[in-house]
């Protein structure tokens, strides 16, 4: 099983980018996603910067996906989605149906991302004609319904060369929206929102009267409130044939999460005690925000 690095949801500056990266590139993650998949107006990097960066992993050994946005609003945005599909070095993420079509029309392998609603093995084979390579789960997803969905795949002779991947780290993006909630948050227009987020490094946090962790406010995007941990079910999800473990970047504290995390792999280490603000519900087809103290 490998580790891969999600691309970063929140809106850091360039300097926390690129000293982020440098750490990652000293890590035993095998896969780093780059690109900005929930705003356009963040823009520490732009596309061209995207490539350089990959350029450097791709140099100190990492495979390099870039991803593309999942929410696409304007002509501006989708021409940034042309330039990363159309980079000619690295496979691509699709996040949206837009850059699978595009992707496509140019004969070129993809990753579907977890936007990408695939929820049976039918869904697969019409997107694996159209070039997909590597399939990221949908997080809301059980375990039961992966173990499904992968028992179809063979059936339809659709589960050869498919690499499948699960987030098994991080705040889980339940829901894009054309309004910004951050700048609602400080009562200030969406197209005038003063890039507020860059005070937010992982997000608003939104609870509930009795103080519980509720939801995320990151942009455009709602998070959960608790961070998802699938660490522990590594075991199971390797037996299921799960190829990729995907974390997702948080301020901290990401990089000892890939070492510890490589260190049970392949060195039958324990993992660090869980979060007690974790969740894991949906693996266990319970609700989101429930946490199941239990390793497979």
């Amino acid at each position: 099983m490998r580790i891969a690095i999600g691309p970063v949801l929140y809106f850091w500056p360039r300097e926390t980018l690129e000293a982020f990266y440098q750490t990652i590139a000293a890590s035993p993650a095998e896969i780093v996603y780059l690109g900005e998949t929930v705003c356009s107006k963040r823009r520490s990097f732009r596309p061209d910067d995207w490539i350089a960066l990959g350029r450097e992993l791709a140099a100190a050994g990492k495979e390099v996906v870039l991803s593309t946005l999942t929410l696409i609003e304007s002509r501006a945005e989708l021409g940034v989605v042309k330039r990363l599909c159309g980079n000619g070095e690295f496979r691509v993420e699709a996040n949206d149906l837009s850059a699978v079509q595009l992707l496509s029309e140019q004969g070129l392998p993809f990753v579907a991302g977890p936007a990408i609603n695939v929820y049976n093995a039918h869904t697969l084979r019409a997107l694996r004609r159209l070039g997909l390579s590597r399939w990221v789960m949908p997080f809301e997803l059980s375990r039961n319904d992966l173990a499904a969905v992968l028992t179809q795949a063979g059936e339809l002779g659709q589960r050869e060369g498919l690499e499948v991947e699960v987030m098994g780290y991080g705040r889980i993006p339940l829901a894009y929206s054309a309004r910004c909630f951050t700048a609602r948050h400080h009562n200030l227009p969406k197209d005038q929102c003063e890039l507020r987020c860059l005070n937010d490094p992982e997000g608003i946090p939104l609870r509930t009267q009795e103080g519980e962790p509720f939801l995320t406010i990151n942009g455009i995007q709602t998070q959960s409130g608790r961070v998802y941990d699938l660490l522990p079910q590594w075991q199971d999800m390797q037996e299921l044939g799960v190829d990729i473990l995907r974390i997702s970047p948080q301020p901290t504290g990401t990089a000892e999460r890939v070492q510890a995390l490589h260190a049970a792999i392949h060195q039958g280490q324990p993992l660090p005690a869980v979060d007690p603000l974790a969740c894991n519900g949906y693996w266990f087809g319970q609700p989101g925000m429930d946490y199941r103290a239990e390793a497979g």
